[in-house]
């Protein structure tokens, strides 16, 4: 559906009062592989770390993993201004990249990250159940796979649907273009396997909110794909999954997807504490 802009800027006077008057404070370059790990592997220890902003003068709060966009292959953790000061914790993550690592390495980066939140939050005072994971382009494809494939969050002996909400922000649903690049596969043939979250489709997933730029402004076909996703989760039995377009926006679509996010994250935790 299309947001107008006057709904958006709504939206954002709204969450951009909350969370005010509470103190927060910032960790940094926190590896979430073991130590054995990191000690095993020269790029994960460099790599394989996020950064937690997280309120300290509140008690079960919820949680955004962030994952950065740059084609799997560039980009830097990040805790979006637009995040900061609003009621809840925000972990920006790091994850090999290409073509240091070929696929699926950064979906096991990325599911490891989701897992050490979900183990580990709770000692800075969130609530594992309010664990929710978001991401722009490149990120919001590493949030669908980790989210709806249950095998990389598996590994960590966790399970996907653990997850209280996935956010992607124009991510692919099909194959992602460089995964298909390291296999030769033109960027104009779209690919959809194992790697590719339309093959995860399934009812039971978290609650899922797809959010794309204008279809006539964003990259090739990547509100089609959302579409088709949104579509194929219903035709799955999925219950909650929506789609947002955000009309008049591109590819860079975040700032007034922010608001969207924080809404979402609302809405879930009204849910859950009925």
């Amino acid at each position: 559906m299309k947001h107008t802009k006057l709904l958006l800027l709504l939206i954002f006077l709204t969450v951009n009062t909350v969370g005010q008057d509470t103190e927060y404070k910032s960790e940094t370059n926190i590896h979430y592989y073991p130590s054995e790990v990191n000690q095993s592997d020269t790029y994960i220890n460099e790599r394989c770390a996020l950064d937690i902003y997280y309120p300290e003068n509140k008690e079960n709060f919820s949680s955004i993993v962030w994952f950065h966009g740059g084609g799997l292959s560039a980009g830097q953790k990040e805790i979006p201004e637009a995040l900061k000061n609003q009621g809840v914790c925000v972990i920006g993550v790091n994850y090999r990249l290409h073509p240091k690592v070929e696929s699926p390495k950064y979906v096991e980066d990325a599911a490891a990250a989701v897992a050490w939140t979900i183990k580990n939050i709770h000692r800075y005072g969130g609530d594992s159940t309010m664990v929710f994971v978001s991401g722009h382009s490149a990120g919001g494809y590493l949030t669908s796979m980790v989210g709806l494939d249950k095998r990389w969050l598996a590994k960590f002996d966790v399970n996907a649907n653990q997850i209280a909400g996935l956010i992607p922000f124009s991510g692919h649903t099909i194959t992602h273009f460089t995964v298909r690049k390291e296999r030769g596969i033109p960027g104009t043939r779209p690919i959809v396997d194992d790697m590719a979250p339309l093959y995860h489709v399934r009812a039971d997933a978290p609650p899922l909110l797809l959010i794309t730029g204008d279809r006539e402004l964003e990259m090739l076909g990547r509100y089609e794909e959302n579409a088709y996703m949104m579509r194929m989760m219903k035709v799955a039995g999925h219950k909650d999954t929506r789609l947002f377009e955000l009309d008049g926006y591109g590819h860079g679509m975040t700032y007034p997807a922010f608001p969207l996010l924080l809404e979402e994250v609302k809405r879930i935790e009204k849910g859950l504490n009925k």
